[in-house]
């Protein structure tokens, strides 16, 4: 089979949306069906408004177009600091290969990719939560923990 490796765009957003769905039920369990059409219609105003500006999709497709793996490369700009002197930070987001796909390397090249974007864009640093799964891939290449003395806190107001 044929893969192509690019970046998807604000018209892939049907499938992108597909894909952040089945990425969110693997993650978290599926959704009640209410939340699943909040979900659908807030990622269906998201994605056209953030799509190749400060949000990077990268995809294999298989030949029929059909997106087969994708990881977002979100951009920032925070104010500078010690870690981060430009301001300018990349977060992987939702790096995700339908289950037919996997093991194949994939996900390693559409990383490649995204990390070739980022030293184009010359992002200070790019991070990510790494899960069990894709814990070996990330160090492989060349992700490390931060082990810093910060630690990461969240509240839901």
């Amino acid at each position: 089979m044929k893969i192509d490796y690019g970046r998807a765009s604000a018209a892939d957003s049907p499938k992108l949306i597909d894909l952040r769905l089945a990425y969110r039920r693997e993650d978290g369990g599926d959704m009640p069906p209410e939340a699943e059409k909040t979900f659908r219609e807030r990622l269906a105003a998201y994605f056209p408004a953030h799509v190749d500006r400060d949000l990077l999709v990268f995809a294999a497709r298989g030949e029929d177009g059909e997106i087969l793996s994708c990881c977002f490369l979100q951009v920032t700009e925070k104010p500078p600091g010690l870690a981060f002197p430009t301001g300018r930070v990349g977060t992987v987001l939702n790096v995700y290969t339908r289950p037919g796909f996997r093991h194949r390397g994939l996900a390693r090249r559409l990383m490649a990719l995204l990390l070739d974007q980022a030293r184009a864009l010359k992002l200070d640093l790019v991070e990510l939560k790494a899960t069990e799964d894709g814990y070996p891939l990330y160090c492989a290449l060349g992700f490390r923990e931060c082990g810093e003395h910060y630690r990461l806190m969240q509240i839901r107001p």
